[in-house]
C-alpha cells in the first residue's frame, strides 16, 4: 500500500514538472506571438533615375526596416526630376496597396495638387522637400542651409560674380537653398548670376557656364549637380571655387582634393533611418514626429575629423 502511494506521489510530481517544462517552452513565445506587429510595406520613390546618390540613406532605411519590421521597395524614375513620371509611379504603388509612401518630390507643388485626387488614406512622408498633404517630412532647414553655404563663400572672399546653378527648379527644398544663398551673396555685395541646368541632358551647357571668365565662385545645391560640376571643373582645369551640397563618396574625394571648397551636408544615414521609422509609425497609427535634420558645412581639411566621420560615414 505504501509502495502504491509513493508511486502515485511520484507520478503527480512528474506530471507537475512536465507541465512546468511545457509552460516554460510556451510562455516566451506567447507574448511575442501576441505582440508581433504585421510587416509594414513602404514604397520609397526617389526623384532621380539613379539611386546611387542615396546609398548612405538606403543603409539607414535598411537598418530601420530590419529593426522595426518593414519591407522596402525603392523606386527610381525613367528621367530625373520628371514629376509626371513620379506621379505615375506613385499611382502604381497605391494600386498595389502599399502601407505608406516615402517620397523625394520632383515637383512638390504638382504632387500636392494631385494627391487629393488619388482618394487614398495612405500616409505620405517626404524627404528633402516638404509637401502639402504629407504627414511628416525628413528634411534639413533648407533656407538655413543655403545661407550657411553662401556665408562660407563670403568668408572665403567671394565677390564679383557668383554663379548659382539649379538643376531642380521644381524642387521646393533645392530652390529654397538657392534663394537663401542668393540673398546672402547680394547682401555681401556680390552679383548672383542664377542659371538652370538639366541633369538629364548632355553636360555641354554646364561646361559653358563653368567656363565663364568673370566668375569668382560657383554654387550648386544638390548632390547630383555637385558631383557633376566637380567632375567638369577637374577635367577643364578650372580654379574657380566650387561650393556644393551633399557629401557622397565622389564628393568626398573632390573635397579632399580641394576641387570642392566646401559642402553643406547632413547625415544621410540618419535621414534614411528617421524616414523609415516615421513611416512605420504612421502605418501603425503610432504618434510620431521627425526632427528637422541638423546640417553642417564641411571642408576638405575637416572631412576626416571624428565628428564628421560619424555623420558622413557611419558604417564601414
Amino acid at each position: 500500500m505504501k509502495h502504491k502511494r509513493n508511486t502515485v506521489i511520484q507520478l503527480a510530481i512528474l506530471t507537475v514538472l512536465g507541465g512546468a517544462v511545457i509552460l516554460t517552452m510556451l510562455l516566451p513565445q506567447l507574448p511575442s506571438q501576441r505582440g508581433a506587429a504585421p510587416l509594414v510595406e513602404i514604397s520609397v520613390i526617389l526623384r532621380e533615375s539613379d539611386s546611387s546618390l542615396w546609398s548612405s540613406a538606403r543603409l539607414g532605411m535598411d537598418q530601420a526596416a530590419g529593426e522595426l519590421g518593414a519591407e522596402l521597395r525603392v523606386l527610381t524614375l525613367d528621367r530625373t526630376n520628371d514629376g509626371t513620371d513620379q506621379l505615375e509611379v506613385l499611382r502604381r504603388e497605391l494600386g498595389q496597396q502599399t502601407d505608406v509612401l516615402v517620397v523625394v518630390p520632383a515637383d512638390p507643388e504638382g504632387l500636392a495638387r494631385a494627391l487629393p485626387d488619388q482618394g487614398t488614406a495612405c500616409p505620405v512622408l517626404t524627404m528633402e522637400s516638404p509637401l502639402e498633404g504629407a504627414v511628416l517630412a525628413a528634411t534639413p532647414d533648407n533656407a538655413a542651409l543655403g545661407r550657411a553655404l553662401a556665408q562660407a563663400a563670403v568668408d572665403d572672399g567671394a565677390a564679383g560674380t557668383v554663379l548659382l546653378l539649379n538643376a531642380s527648379p521644381n524642387s521646393t527644398g533645392v530652390t529654397a537653398r538657392a534663394a537663401a544663398a542668393q540673398e546672402v551673396l547680394e547682401a555681401a555685395g556680390a552679383a548672383a548670376r542664377v542659371r538652370a541646368v538639366d541633369l538629364s541632358a548632355p553636360s555641354d551647357a554646364l561646361r559653358d557656364l563653368l567656363k565663364q571668365p568673370d566668375l569668382t565662385a560657383v554654387m550648386v545645391f544638390e548632390p547630383a549637380l555637385t558631383e557633376q560640376a566637380a567632375s567638369l571643373k577637374q577635367s577643364l582645369g578650372l580654379d574657380v571655387p566650387l561650393y556644393g551640397v551633399g557629401v557622397t563618396a565622389s564628393a568626398a574625394a573632390w573635397l579632399e582634393r580641394g576641387v570642392i571648397s566646401a559642402a553643406g551636408a547632413w547625415s544621410d544615414f540618419a535621414a534614411g533611418y528617421l524616414a523609415v521609422e516615421g513611416a512605420v509609425n504612421l502605418a501603425r497609427g503610432t504618434d510620431c514626429r521627425v526632427e528637422q535634420l541638423p546640417f553642417f558645412i564641411v571642408r576638405g581639411e575637416e572631412l576626416y575629423e571624428a565628428e564628421y566621420q560619424k555623420l558622413l560615414f557611419p558604417v564601414g
